[in-house]
């Protein structure tokens, strides 16, 4: 615990010169400054120890203190601080071959980047430069969903679909476009038996519009989650992979926050069967947030054409920590301890048995729809069950300040739609005991209980 002078100055410092990530300034507010942690718990400055109910930015997957983790990017270090890949590392080779292995059917090929944003400007790159050595250099357009967030970089932040995020930024890279996504509790189409299947053949309808010569991709998270940990209804994905291969279009599914475990299995689209898809992006929970490392897998017949002769047909794309021996063997430890741990297998069971009990608050009269898998749930927060309205900052606000002071910190989707900033997020580290989960749901229903 810091000194009372000690804590004085770091905030000083902290107030003049460190500027936070989606933060706005209060008066007579003060971030809280984490200082330690251990498991799925942490200390502030002062003392006090808190639940991480959302894994830090949902990365946070093996919780804190991982010595193995820790060794292996100290041992790497020593024995080869740094390499690009320009050249190659033992990490990257190995790690590359691990991904391919965990994404099944198939050989994948891996470009290493820094961060989930990275991963998906790369596959934008990829995805064109394929088109445009395949004989369709007019394929450049992506579609995403409204409601998804897909990095902060400009062409990330321009597949993102959540107005706040983009407000003061625009314009935005062109050849972005933006479909419904299949929310079928605030479904557009009335009373349609399956709203989900409608927002896919949305997809197909906007690809014809657009003219399928000039669509490249379809970029989608297995489940929407900062936009509110929506989940799509079995035969949505693959109905939308079939429309993509009718149109010659690349699905690409972004894995950044759903994959390694997070949703009870290894990736998230492997909740729905017959589904590969030609690009897949991931970070976070590839190295549980220990160091920086994204990656972008690609289907071998896509990386074939980038093989062919020619001055300008190898990617010309290059990223100096991409890769990074350290991060890659972090990458590798992570992977080895997800598998040694049955880790997937339990974040499925506890998920459904602990974490399930959320959909319980479903008789709150101001939750209007509790949804989730595996270590990811979203409680949706309503003024009125009839109405559906949203439920007001005010609510939110309490709730999540009523966890906090009893030592949990859960999240919501914040900076997203204007107006619908109001769902509650629960995504803790997959290493979490059940008494830690337990201590969790039991401090979300009582926060219910008190507002």
């Amino acid at each position: 615990m810091a000194t009372e002078t000690a804590k004085k100055t770091l905030i000083e410092k902290d107030q003049k010169h460190l500027w936070h990530a989606v933060y706005k300034e209060v008066e007579g507010t003060n971030p809280i400054i984490a200082a330690s942690g251990e498991g799925s718990w942490f200390r502030d400055v002062d003392g006090n120890r808190y639940f991480d109910g959302v894994s830090g930015l949902w990365c946070l997957n093996l919780g804190h203190g991982r010595k193995e983790i820790v060794d292996a990017a100290a041992e790497q270090m020593m024995r080869l601080s740094y390499s690009p890949l320009t050249l190659s590392h033992e990490p990257a080779i190995e790690l590359s071959a691990k991904i391919s292995e965990l994404l099944g059917e198939g050989d994948y090929k891996t470009f290493f980047s820094n961060s989930g944003s990275e991963a998906n400007e790369t596959a934008f790159k990829i995805a064109r430069q394929y088109h445009a050595q395949n004989g369709n250099p007019g394929k450049y357009k992506f579609i995403s969903r409204y409601r998804a967030y897909h990095g902060s970089t400009l062409g990330a932040l321009s597949a993102t679909a959540q107005a706040n995020r983009k407000l003061k930024y625009d314009p935005p890279a062109p050849g972005f476009l933006h479909v419904q996504p299949p929310y079928s509790y605030r479904s557009p189409f009335g009373d349609a038996k399956d709203p989900d299947m409608i927002a896919a053949e949305m997809i197909d309808q906007m690809i014809i519009w657009e003219g399928s010569e000039t669509v490249a991709g379809v970029i989608m998270e297995p489940i929407i989650s900062g936009g509110g940990v929506i989940v799509p209804s079995q035969g949505y994905l693959q109905r939308v992979a079939e429309i993509c291969k009718k149109h010659d279009v690349l699905l690409m599914l972004d894995e950044v926050v759903s994959g390694f475990g997070r949703t009870g299995k290894m990736f998230g689209f492997m909740h729905y069967e017959g589904v590969q898809p030609d690009i897949i992006t991931m970070a976070k929970g590839l190295t549980s947030g220990y160091l920086p490392l994204g990656a972008t897998a690609v289907r071998s017949e896509i990386y074939e054409k980038f093989k062919e002769e020619g001055k300008n047909n190898h990617f010309r794309h290059v990223s100096t920590y991409g890769g990074h021996p350290a991060s890659c063997a972090v990458g590798l430890k992570n992977i080895e301890i997800i598998e040694r741990e049955n880790i997937v297998d339990r974040v499925n069971y506890l998920g459904e048995h602990i974490l399930g009990e959320l959909k319980e608050l479903i008789s709150h009269k101001n939750v209007g729809e509790v949804r989730g898998a595996g270590f990811l749930y979203g409680i949706e927060l309503v003024e009125d069950k009839q109405t559906k309205k949203p439920a007001e900052d005010a609510l939110v606000g309490k709730i999540i300040a009523l966890c906090k002071a009893k030592g949990f910190i859960i999240g919501r989707n914040g900076d997203t739609i204007p107006g619908y900033n109001n769902v509650l997020i629960i995504a803790p580290p997959l290493s979490s005991t059940e008494q830690d989960l337990k201590l969790l749901i039991e401090t979300i229903k009582t926060a219910f209980e008190e507002i």
